[in-house]
Parts: C-alpha cells; structure tokens; sequence
C-alpha cells in the first residue's frame, strides 16, 4: 500500500509585504480536495482567477519563481510551495490578494509554522509517483 494524500484540516492566514511590490498581503491557506495539487487564487481580481503550480506556468525564476496564466501572475512563490513540499502537503488552495506572497522573514519558517497549526491530515486517496528511470543533462555556459 502507498502514501496518502495530504491536505490541511483548518484555514490559516499570514500577512505582511511583498518583496518585490511592496504591497500589504494576506494569504489564506486552505484545504483542497484529492488530486488537486498546489494552486493560488487570486481573490483580488474580477473572477478570482486561479493559477496551479505547474512547472509550465512558470515565465521567469530571475529574482523568484514567477508563474502567469491567461495573463494573471504569482511571483516569488517559491518559499510557501517550499514550506507545503517540505510538510509532504500534495493538496493545498493558496488565496492571495496581490501577486506575490508576503516575505515574512525571507524563508518558509512562518509558512511552516501556518500550515503546521492548520493541522496536516491525510486524505483517502494514495499518492501517485513518477519514477525517473533515465535523466538528461545540460550544460549551459554563461558569459
């Protein structure tokens, strides 16, 4: 038998600035279904638009991890997909009010800390893994 799916069992709200925009931010992180993944939801514009976490959103990582959708962004998210990877969170629902998140002290330590009292619970459903049986390389020089 596998790993289950992770969620979290209550909502949990951080605020602050974000780093690049400076803009005040609130962020709730709420429990998502089985199958779901990682998304942000961008409850400050018209449609609360949504963006999942997937490596073909992301446009830029110069200065962060930036992802845009349909021409919604999230930038610098890398710290809070840090923080629910590192909890071995799979389903997690990321509501922003601003395109980044809030920097907090400039590491996932208070995005833990959040998801952590929000309490991680599995879900009934088993994680489906990838296997990499063969890895390319490429070497890129800069100048």
């Amino acid at each position: 038998m596998g790993n289950k799916q992770k969620t979290i069992e209550n909502d949990v709200t951080l605020s602050g600035v974000g780093l690049h925009t400076g803009n005040q931010v609130t962020m709730t992180f709420k429990p998502a279904p089985v199958n779901h993944g990682f998304a942000f939801k961008r409850i400050d514009l018209e449609g609360q638009p949504i963006i999942e976490a997937r490596a073909d959103y992301v446009v830029n990582t110069q200065r962060g991890t930036n992802m845009e959708k349909n021409g919604v962004q999230i930038q610098t998210s890398e710290h809070v997909l840090a923080a629910a990877i590192g909890l071995d969170i799979d389903n997690l629902l990321i509501e922003i009010n601003a395109s980044e998140p809030p920097i907090m002290d400039g590491s996932s330590k208070f995005f833990i800390e959040a998801l952590e009292k929000a309490n991680v619970i599995e879900q009934d459903a088993e994680i489906e893994e990838y296997i990499v049986i063969k890895m390319k390389f490429l070497v890129v020089r800069s100048y």
